[in-house]
């Protein structure tokens, strides 16, 4: 038997209450009508009435299914006595048949309902001294109409289940998805923090800490080229600070402020030149177009990352950048003269020997569709070419 939902356990006990009241009228009928058995009939009905009680306070009779097959036929086998004592008893099948459909299986409790109408039929017949039409439509009608309400009930019960496990299983799904495009935004936002502290803040750092390795050595023969040094690292540590604020702001770059894309670069060029014993020259090819915020600021990062790597790594006199506007793509070229590498020998990342900065570059540029190229051999120098899809439209862009 299923777990009863609050309203069929009120209907059940509605069904028990009609056992009870007509058995009652059995035996009130009985000793109304001054019949001979009268005693008889209260006794079988008693024994009926606390027979059948006993399934309602029996578990196991709504959990299995040979002990409501025994209580079943103990009930069927007590009203069968009292039903050749009393006609009344004949009304009692109509709960019984309720109770037959809800305990049994479809086909066990229509071949039970099939037998007590039967059963029904033959007694009323008897006491009515003959078989007539009259006798077998009652109990009929009523198991019919008992066979039609269980039968539909249990109907829509199934398509409630149903329903109900698939909205269960849509909302377990919709939690499935929001706990996955959770994890997804917050994997995606640690790998872009991850390139903006490596592009903005370990950038400046290293760069900071080249200029105080260079002013150390100039100590203290040379303490103005030393003081020089001093000077850049301290305004390469203000232009750490400012990215650090507009880092934590979520804003544009201060290198793209009141500018293009273009000036920010040349004096991208102009500041490493300045800063480092390098000479970065920018070339400007193609006929500039407003980009928008995120193409800026990725090709921006890019070039950052792509001269600190000459500084640091190649020991490479010159490097040029280049920002060309093609029919189909924009691209920035990053070519130095240093001591190149292989390219397919990279380590992997890590926190102790980084390494970070081709990686990220490579995140930036597929992020926003585009194509990043690394070429070099040992000996020969170094290109890193990101391109990008030439914008459809510069509704985005800066001015």
């Amino acid at each position: 038997m299923n777990t009863l939902t609050p309203t069929v356990r009120i209907l059940a006990w509605c069904l028990h209450a009609l056992v009870v009241a007509l058995l009652g009228l059995a035996v009130v009928r009985a000793f109304a009508d001054s019949a001979p058995d009268a005693r008889a009939v209260a006794v079988a009905a008693a024994v009926t009435a606390v027979t059948y009680g006993l399934g309602p306070l029996l578990p196991i009779v709504g959990r299995s299914y040979g002990a409501a097959v025994l209580w079943l036929s103990a009930v069927g086998a007590v009203w069968l006595v009292l039903l050749t004592i009393s006609a009344e008893a004949v009304w009692v099948a109509f709960p019984l048949y309720f109770v037959q459909l809800h305990l049994l299986p479809r086909r066990s409790g229509l071949v039970a309902v099939l037998l007590t109408t039967l059963a029904a039929v033959v007694g009323f017949s008897i006491h009515q001294g003959a078989f007539t039409p009259a006798t077998a439509i009652g109990p009929s009608l009523g198991a019919a109409v008992a066979v039609a309400v269980v039968w539909a009930y249990q109907t829509l019960y199934r398509e409630s289940e149903q329903r109900r496990m698939l909205i269960d299983e849509l909302t377990a799904t919709r939690a499935d998805l929001a706990a996955a495009q959770h994890s997804a935004g917050v994997l995606e936002e640690r790998e872009r923090l991850a390139r903006e502290i490596h592009d903005t803040l370990a950038q400046g750092l290293s760069s900071i800490q080249l200029l105080l390795r260079a002013a150390e050595r100039a100590m203290p023969e040379r303490l103005d080229a030393a003081a020089g040094y001093i000077g850049q690292a301290r305004a390469a540590a203000v232009d750490n600070l400012g990215e650090a604020r507009r880092f934590v702001a979520a804003l544009t770059p201060p290198g793209l402020d009141g500018t293009t894309l273009a000036g920010a670069l040349e004096r991208l060029c102009a500041t490493t030149s300045g800063r480092h014993p390098i000479v970065a020259r920018f070339h400007l090819r193609g006929t500039p177009i407003a980009l928008p915020t995120a193409y800026e600021v990725a090709l921006l990062r890019v070039v950052q990352s792509a001269l600190a790597n000459s500084v640091r790594h190649s020991g490479a006199a010159t490097v040029d950048v280049t920002l060309g506007f093609d029919e189909q793509e924009v691209v920035v070229d990053i070519v130095d003269d240093g001591s190149g590498f292989d390219p397919d020998s990279v380590p992997v990342p890590g926190p102790e020997r980084g390494g970070f900065g081709l990686a990220a570059m490579r995140a930036r540029t597929h992020a926003l569709g585009g194509a990043f190229v690394v070429r070099s051999a040992p000996g020969e120098g170094t290109t890193v070419s990101a391109r990008l899809p030439r914008p459809p439209e510069p509704s985005e862009s800066r001015p």
